[in-house]
Parts: C-alpha cells; sequence; structure tokens
C-alpha cells in the first residue's frame, strides 16, 4: 500500500497504548492476559493489549468509589474541575495526530475523517462541558414563610460508561465529559474492537491533573470486562452506547445487581424521506449519498432507508447513484480517501450477508454489492444501493451497520409518514419539502429522537441526542446530559 512519506513516517514513530489505566497507574490485566488488537486497514495485528476481566473492573471500581467518597474530584471547586478539563482538552489538541492516527489504525476510518471530524468534536465536548460545568443550577421552591425549600444536583457516584468501536473517542467524551464536569468517577470500558484512543484518553487526563482513580480504563471483552461493570454492586450507573442485545443484557444485570440506572443507545433504521417538492434535489442526493455511506455506514443514525416520493423517484436514484460513484474505497491512511475500511472481518461479513439477503429478497441492485481490495487483507466493502426494497424485506427492518442503502417509494405525505415509522427503531429520521407545513408536520409525526428537515446530521453539541422506541433512552450531549449524571436532591429548612 502507499501512502505519503510524512505519513509513514510518522506511523514509524507511533506508541500504540496496551496498558490499562487503574487508580492512576499503567497496568497490565492481573491475570496477565493480554488480546490482538487487529488493524481493518490490511488485517494485521497492530499490538497486543491487556484483557481486563473481573478483578480488574473490580479494581478500578474500587479506585473509582475511593476517588468519590474522599471527594477528591467532586469536592473540588467547579474553577479548579474547569481548569483541568480546560487543560485535558488543551493536551487532546496537542496530541490531535496522534489521537487521529490510532483512530483511523483502530477502526479502519479515513484519517482524513479522523482529522476533521472524530478529534477536533471529542476536544471540542471536553471544553463543552468544562465551560458548562458551573451553569448547572438548582431551584428554590415556593415555600411558606417558616420554611426554605430548594433542589440541587448531586453527581450519583461511579458511572460505567461502556463505549462503542465507530467513534471511540468522539463517544467517549459524550459520555465521560459530562459525567466528570458532574463530579463523578468514571470507569470507561472501550470497545475490544477499538481500544487506541480511550487509553491514550486515560493518560492525557492524568497528565491533566485528574486526581488518580477518577477516570479508570480498562480495555477487554464485553462480555467479560463489560459484565463485570454493568453487575458491580458498586457501579451507580452504566451509561451505554451499542446494539440492542447488548442493551437488553446490561438492563438485566442492572436489575441482577443493585438496580443501577442504566442509560442507552441503541441503533436506528432512520429514514429519510424526498417529496417531490424538495428544494434542492442535488443537495439531496449528496446527503443520501453520504448520510448512509459516511464512516463506512457505521454509524447509528445512518440513513439507511430512502424513502423518494415515486414521481420523481427515477430522476432522484439517478443522482444519488451519481454521488455514490464519486465515493472511492481506499487506504485510510492516505489523506485522499474518503471512504476506508470496515472494522472488522466479522462486520465486514455481517454486511456482506445483508447484501445476499436483499438479492434473495428480490432487492434491484443498482451499485456495488460486493467486498472489495481483497488483495490488502483488510475489512472493504463498497458503497451498495437497492432499489425495490419492500417493508418487509430485512434490509428494510434490520440495521445493517455498512454501506447499504434500501430505497423504497411512496406516492403520498401519510404513506411517507406511515413507511418512515415502520420500524421498531427511532433514533433519526429526515424530510426534503419546499412546504414548511408538511416539514412541521413530519417533525410531530415521526418517531425519532432527531428529525432533521432539509438537511443530514444538521445538529452540534448543544442539541440532545437520543432515541424513541428501541432506540433507547437517556440523552447525550446538551446540558440535558449533565442531569443524566446527577440525582435530584430536595432539601427542606424549617426556620425559627
Amino acid at each position: 500500500m502507499s501512502i505519503p512519506a510524512a505519513i509513514s513516517e510518522q506511523l514509524s514513530r507511533l506508541v500504540l497504548p496496551g496498558r490499562a489505566v487503574i487508580d492512576g497507574a499503567l497496568v497490565g490485566a492481573a491475570s496477565g492476559g493480554t488480546f490482538d488488537n487487529v488493524g481493518p486497514r490490511d488485517g494485521a495485528v497492530l499490538n497486543t493489549v491487556a484483557a481486563c476481566d473481573v478483578a480488574d473492573v473490580d479494581r478500578a471500581v474500587a479506585a473509582a468509589r475511593a476517588a468519590f467518597e474522599d471527594g477528591r474530584w467532586r469536592d473540588l471547586h467547579p474553577r479548579q474541575k474547569k481548569k483541568v478539563l480546560f487543560r485535558l482538552a488543551e493536551l487532546m489538541e496537542r496530541d490531535a495526530e496522534e489521537l487521529a492516527l490510532l483512530e483511523s489504525l483502530d477502526v479502519g476510518k479515513p484519517i482524513r475523517d479522523a482529522r476533521a471530524v472524530d478529534i477536533p468534536l471529542a476536544i471540542n465536548t471536553t471544553r463543552w462541558y468544562a465551560e458548562a460545568l458551573d451553569k448547572v443550577y438548582g431551584e428554590v421552591g415556593a415555600s411558606p414563610a417558616d420554611r426554605l425549600s430548594f433542589a440541587t444536583h448531586e453527581p450519583l457516584g461511579v458511572i460505567g460508561a461502556i463505549v462503542p468501536w465507530n467513534f471511540p473517542l468522539h463517544m467517549a467524551m459524550w459520555k465521560v465529559a459530562p459525567a466528570l464536569a458532574m463530579g463523578n468517577s468514571v470507569v470507561l470500558k472501550p470497545a475490544e474492537q477499538s481500544p487506541l484512543t480511550a487509553l491514550k484518553l486515560g493518560q492525557l487526563a492524568l497528565e491533566a491533573g485528574l486526581p488518580a482513580g477518577v477516570l479508570n480504563v480498562v480495555p477487554g471483552f464485553g462480555a467479560i470486562a463489560g459484565q463485570a461493570l454493568a453487575r458491580s454492586m458498586d457501579v451507580d450507573m452504566i451509561a451505554f452506547t451499542g446494539s440492542g442485545p447488548t442493551g437488553r443484557r446490561l438492563m438485566e444485570y442492572a436489575a441482577q445487581s443493585n438496580l443501577k440506572r442504566v442509560s442507552l443507545e441503541l441503533g436506528g433504521k432512520s429514514p429519510q424521506i424526498v417529496f417531490a417538492d424538495c428544494p434542492d434535489l442535488d443537495a439531496a442526493a449528496q446527503a443520501a449519498a453520504w448520510g448512509v455511506f459516511y464512516n463506512q455506514g457505521e454509524v447509528c443514525t445512518a440513513a439507511s432507508r430512502l424513502l423518494v416520493e415515486a414521481s420523481i423517484k427515477d430522476e432522484f436514484l439517478e443522482k444519488v447513484v451519481a454521488v455514490a460513484r464519486t465515493i472511492q474505497v481506499g487506504d485510510p491512511m492516505d489523506p485522499e480517501t474518503g471512504f476506508g475500511a470496515m472494522v472488522s472481518e466479522r462486520q465486514m461479513q455481517t454486511a456482506l450477508s445483508y447484501i445476499d439477503k436483499a438479492r434473495e429478497e428480490g432487492g434491484a441492485p443498482v451499485l456495488g454489492g460486493s467486498q472489495v481490495r481483497i488483495e490488502t487483507g483488510g475489512f472493504y466493502v463498497e458503497p451498495t444501493i437497492f432499489d425495490g426494497v419492500k417493508p418487509s424485506h430485512r434490509l428494510a427492518k434490520e440495521e445493517v451497520f455498512g454501506p447499504v442503502l434500501g430505497v423504497m417509494t411512496f406516492t403520498g405525505e401519510d404513506e411517507a409518514f406511515a413507511l418512515a415509522n415502520d420500524t421498531v427503531y427511532g433514533l433519526a429520521a429526515g424530510l426534503w419539502t419546499s412546504d414548511i407545513n408538511r416539514g412541521l408536520k413530519g417533525a410531530r409525526k415521526l418517531k425519532a429522537g432527531l428529525v432533521w428537515v432539509n438537511g443530514w446530521d444538521a445538529c452540534d453539541i448543544t442539541m440532545p441526542f437520543g432515541g424513541f422506541k428501541q432506540s433507547g433512552f437517556g440523552r447525550d450531549r446538551s446540558l440535558h446530559a449533565l442531569h443524566k449524571y446527577a440525582d435530584l436532591k430536595s432539601v427542606s429548612v424549617t426556620l425559627r
């Protein structure tokens, strides 16, 4: 594979972290166990990483609990907390290129996206919550003259954050930053497919001055380390982004242990609706293509269902295909690449199996449909589009988490919204129309936590992120996330 000499030089000097961060120290697993961290770019082993198990998780939780109870972080003046979190953001910015390389190597995303999107957004999230942490106010009740009543937000305690592999650092900071801002301690369990930036984050947090035990990072397998974290009697909350089956298990573990709180973001089957009065078909075509093919389709809000009004379907689909043809699969380490490798061989095979099933069920292949760059040893699937998808097809029902778009048609507004809502998920939805009444009506009718009109993924840290139905509950981003990591306490003082 040929990549720029400058990147080859950077890669030759890159140190890949592999040890857990527990109670302020970089440590191996107590058992001595490790696992191979495989790079999706070429299928080669990047490094070996500590395989944390129950003993390691218990140690991390104990460190987090001790740090919380003695108040070394919780009781710091807000000014001091802000200073540390701002310093963490500065260090992340200082090492942004290293973080981008680690992220791209680990999950196969294009280095240009890691540089321009993932790492800057993670840094911005850290800064935003650093600035927001002293903006959380309580409230004073309407008390009688002989009593003063007020409510305060207090940190929950120990937060177990279990994050996915598609945006490893970005999703980690959606949970870690507000949890720390509220004064909690955190045990972070990265996905086994993507431990590198989480481990680097743990190191940077210590360098920033975060006290030992306040942020612990335990790499390992979900069935072992993740389960241990969710079953722990000393964890007060699990904040999770990932698959529906895993989310259900986490709720079971919470019920079987200490009835800890659980916040879940479980993906989606998001519809993008294009009406015949779309104000800009070219812009909508760009959104339709990149809405599903960005990050190799490994996005929880991926617009994997394209619903087009029948009268413009052929014209519009031509435009979408034209955009998709410009998306070339390439080496993630090449700055010109806009579409890289899937995270693992397993995920690649999952996407290919959905493609095979779409053919079996009668979907009409329009573009792609194959594994590519096989000679590299990496895990690449080309952008794929099927027309003629029916509501009963698996491609219309199930989350692929890969670069596969299913196209459906409708003939009226009611049918469009009914098709859009015909899913167990409810994370995101979008519609394109020149009719403001239709746009606002659709925003109300679409059963999704995020609705975009005449755009896709048009939101930022200031707005809450989360879903309806089986896309989960609880919100990341915005000030709402701060409240998620706090308890509301009512206090009444009788005046004498």
